[in-house]
Formats: structure tokens, C-alpha cells, sequence
């Protein structure tokens, strides 16, 4: 991104550029279609619909809480499976599409550095380009780290769909009891075995996110760092470099408020998730 020792106009490759749009238009596709047939096999091919995956949940869920034992029941076991699969896949996917957005990026920035004196048009469809390029970077980003959740706690990730519809009045009965157990310890529902797995795996899928904003925070910390110190080395007549670099530093700063917000938030979710799954139960979350 550097302007130094470049030539006084760059052209931007329309045949590379053509070459990443393309291509974040195959995985966009990609990302929405191929999720479900990646992640289902011979016996879990129905749960593509999502009309019955919210029914296998439902079902299985039902039969594990009545059965009483903390290993999952054989149906659930498929279903948690499934939905593991599922996000791990919709992760991977994203994950190119944010390498994709990320070289869209730099490749428009690095023409509107080296562009020389250009017509204010120009400027301005190339610095429009290269914001638009970094939110949709920032979006794929959010969407990696919301999928790499998933894949860590599915079972958790899954338990929205138990109040997904009306319920049957046996799910109906069995979700009271979940909520007797959450909110009242002296009922002794809190010794039950499923509710101690649901309580530990909604714990995980928060320290997930928690983690992984970290994570992010971190390196783009250092990218904010570097950002600034090529501000600082930039010639003070050089005001598009100037103006470049002081967007992105302060765009990174803000990323790092946020990723920060994030990870405090959902550790403090994970240190109490008795208190927040039933929240989440009753609606209030």
C-alpha cells in the first residue's frame, strides 16, 4: 500500500479484477448452496430442509431430555453431527470469501496510491471501491467467526430451533422443566444430566466467539500499528496517502473497540450461562 518508488499511474488489471469478482461470485453461491450437501450423508440427507431439521431437533431433543443419561441419544448424535458439518463448512467458504475481499481491497488501494494526479471521479470510485471491498471483508469476517462457533458448540448453536414453531405438548412440558431446572436449583432438575450438558455447551459456544474476537482483535491491532507508523513515515504533502492511511487506522481502532466489546461481553455471558440460557428460554435474549 505503500505510494514510494511507484510509478506515477497504475492501472488496475481488468482481467485480475474480473478474475477476484468472479470468483467471489462463484463462492457467494457456493456458500449458500453447498453447506447442506457438504455436510449431510446417507442418513442425515433430509435435514438440507430446514422444515426438518427443526423437527429432528425437536424430536431428538425431546427423546434425549426424557431418557435421562448425558450421552447423546443416537438420533441426536446424527442431528448435532449434521449441524457440526454444516458450520464448519459455511466457515471454510467464508473464509476464502474474506481472502478474496481482502486482496479486492488492497489490489483498488494500492491503484488509487499509485494513481498520480487523476481525475476527482476516479478518486472517488476507487476510494468508494476500496471501503466497499473492506466492509464486505469485514462482514466475511463476522461470518467466519459467527460459523467457527457453530462448529465448536453445534449442540448449543441448535438449541434456538427448540422454540422454533409451536411446540407438541410433550416438547412443551419438557421445555418447562428445562426452564424449573434453570431457574429454581432447589427443584433438583438442576442435577439432570441433559440440562448440565446444555448449560456446559452454550458456556463453550461463548468462550468460541470470546476467543476468536480476541484473536482477531490482536492481529488487527498490529495492523492499526502498522497502519499509523506508514501515516507517520508518509511526506506531510502527500495528503491522498495521508488520508488513506489515517482511514484505515482509525477503521482498524474502531475493529479493535468492537472485537473487545465482543470478547468481554461474551465471557461474561460464559462465566454465568445458567442465567443466560434462561434468559434465552424465556424470550428475553
Amino acid at each position: 500500500m505503500s505510494s514510494s518508488a511507484t510509478p506515477p499511474s497504475a492501472r488496475i488489471s481488468g482481467r485480475a479484477l474480473a478474475g477476484l469478482l468472479v470468483l467471489v461470485a462463484a463462492l457467494g453461491v457456493a456458500f449458500v448452496e453447498l453447506p447442506r450437501t457438504l455436510a449431510a450423508n446417507r442418513s442425515t440427507g433430509d435435514l438440507a430442509d430446514r422444515r426438518n431439521l427443526v423437527k429432528a431437533v425437536q424430536g431428538t431433543f425431546d427423546g434425549y431430555w426424557r431418557s435421562g443419561d448425558r450421552e447423546f441419544s443416537a438420533g441426536l448424535k446424527e442431528v448435532v453431527g449434521y449441524w457440526f458439518r454444516y458450520h464448519l463448512a459455511k466457515a471454510s467458504i467464508a473464509a476464502l470469501m474474506l481472502a478474496v475481499f481482502v486482496a479486492l481491497a488492497i489490489v483498488v488501494c494500492r491503484a488509487l496510491l499509485r494513481g498520480g494526479r487523476q481525475h476527482a471521479w476516479r478518486t472517488a470510485i476507487l476510494a468508494s471501491a476500496s471501503g466497499a471491498f473492506t466492509l464486505l471483508a469485514l462482514a466475511s469476517l463476522v461470518t467466519v467467526m459467527a460459523n467457527v462457533q457453530g462448529a465448536v458448540a453445534p449442540f448449543a448453536s441448535l438449541l434456538p430451533m427448540l422454540t422454533d414453531g409451536a411446540a407438541d405438548p410433550e416438547l412443551a412440558e419438557t421445555l418447562d422443566q428445562v426452564r424449573q431446572g434453570l431457574a429454581d436449583p432447589s427443584a433438583g432438575r438442576q442435577s439432570h444430566s441433559a440440562l448440565q450438558v446444555m448449560v456446559s455447551d452454550f458456556s463453550r459456544f461463548h468462550v468460541a466467539l470470546a476467543v476468536s474476537a480476541a484473536v482477531v482483535a490482536l492481529i488487527v491491532v498490529g495492523l492499526s500499528v502498522m497502519l499509523w507508523r506508514r501515516f507517520a513515515a508518509s511526506r506531510p504533502t502527500d495528503r491522498r496517502t495521508r488520508r488513506v492511511f489515517a482511514a484505515f487506522g482509525t477503521f482498524a481502532a474502531l475493529l479493535v473497540l468492537a472485537l473487545t466489546i465482543v470478547a468481554v461481553a461474551n465471557m461474561t455471558t460464559a462465566a454465568q450461562p445458567t442465567s443466560a440460557l434462561l434468559a434465552f428460554f424465556n424470550g428475553h435474549w
